[in-house]
């Protein structure tokens, strides 16, 4: 398939990295707990950004190999269904719908993830909507172990996220080989 990959542009060491100037992501997290915690949600955050950072509408929504639906897109489209899972419905316990949620289509996330500006906008809006949302949902909370009722129990908001890191971790590993797919473009 090597046919089908564009040639990396320039950045950093042999063109496989962002330059440095070109990467938001802070140091070391901060300190104490709850610093430590939002500091890694943060820099995970900016990590999937970073690696959807300069690429056209086809190149956020190639697919990694079939027959997964699997796309940079995708993930973001997917991150904004996460946040909003787990700050407005478990966290704040309301009843709304994920942003690219559908009952017809359980990866609508995945599958609705279409090399249009049009998609590329409202997924990247969304996501950002979202990430502003939650930012401020935790800023409210004082102390991270509250507890909130999920699923017939109870979580403390410090699980929930340690989850969401979690979460972008493993995703942004995706998101390194997706990458890489597109454009030669890794690590970080």
């Amino acid at each position: 398939m090597d046919e089908e990959r564009v040639p990396a542009r320039r950045m950093g060491p042999d063109g496989m990295f962002a330059a440095p100037e070109d990467d938001p992501r802070e140091g070391r997290p901060g300190r104490g707990e709850r610093d430590t915690l939002e500091g890694y949600l943060r820099a995970y955050r900016q990590t999937l950004e970073l690696k959807c950072a300069g690429l056209d509408p086809e190149g956020l929504a190639a697919r990694s190999v079939a027959p997964s639906t699997l796309s940079l897109l995708g993930l973001v489209r997917h991150s904004a269904n996460v946040e909003c899972h787990w700050f407005r419905r478990v966290i704040e316990g309301r009843d709304v719908v994920d942003p690219f949620a559908s009952d017809v289509d359980p990866d609508a996330d995945f599958n609705g993830a279409l090399a249009n500006p049009g998609c590329v906008a409202e997924a990247f809006g969304a996501w950002h909507a979202e990430i502003d949302h939650a930012e401020g949902v935790l800023a409210g909370i004082e102390n991270l172990g509250r507890r909130v009722p999920w699923r017939g129990e109870e979580l403390e908001v410090r699980d929930i996220v340690v989850h969401l890191i979690e979460e972008y971790a493993r995703h942004c590993g995706h998101a390194d080989l997706l990458r890489e797919r597109v454009d030669g473009r890794a690590g970080q």
